[in-house]
């Protein structure tokens, strides 16, 4: 009888910072705990999310010391989105759901309200693409949106994802139910994307 081959240990994502024309994005730390709960206690940024709002600062304090862990063991990749130029803390950017064997992720991201329409997710969001696809060697990734949330879908839309699927009632936040759109990117897709140059807009 064969012995099974053993899961690879992921490796640690713990050091893992990227660099855009304007952003930072790096993993998290104590002092981002304000910058956090301002922007998951606003209730039109989350919305769309798969929580409430957050209530109080020890939620903050609880996703760092997760983040810590995590991103120590490979479970995940959870950057914060700093802005270069004055060094504020503008949002997150998340690759969760890892499947080694399958190389798959699933991306998930947050913008605080006040920099919304700045093109800022969009930059982080190939950063952090191609990093998946390059240093992480991920075949797949997807997304899952709400489909009112128009604005996310456009972005996905915009690099290059495809809309594969509309699950009804999947997600119950509180006492509103609601759908999901999935989205699916290929490496081979991002990769053609970027040769023809579509993946610079």
């Amino acid at each position: 009888m064969s012995t099974p081959t053993p899961t690879p240990t992921p490796p640690s994502n713990a050091a893992v910072e990227l660099h855009t024309e304007r952003l930072r994005l790096r993993p998290v730390h104590d002092g981002d705990a304000p910058a956090l709960l301002a922007i998951f206690s606003d209730p039109e940024t989350m919305r769309y999310w798969s929580a409430p709002p957050w209530t109080s600062i020890d939620q903050a304090h609880a996703m760092i010391e997760r983040d810590r862990s995590a991103m120590a063991s490979g479970e995940h990749l959870r950057l914060a989105i700093e802005r270069r130029e004055d060094g504020a803390l503008i949002g997150l950017c998340t690759l969760f759901h890892l499947n080694a064997a399958c190389r798959r992720a699933e991306v998930g991201y947050v913008l605080a309200r006040p920099a919304w329409g700045r093109g800022h997710m969009n930059e982080a969001l190939r950063a952090l693409l191609h990093h998946g696809f390059t240093a992480m060697n991920l075949n797949r990734i997807e997304a899952d949106i709400d489909p009112r949330n128009r604005g996310s879908a456009a972005s996905l839309e915009r690099l290059g994802f495809t809309r594969e699927g509309h699950l009804r009632e999947r997600w119950i936040v509180g006492d509103e139910v609601s759908d999901s759109w999935l989205y699916g990117l290929l490496r081979r897709e991002w990769e053609a994307m970027k040769m023809s140059g579509s993946g610079d807009r």
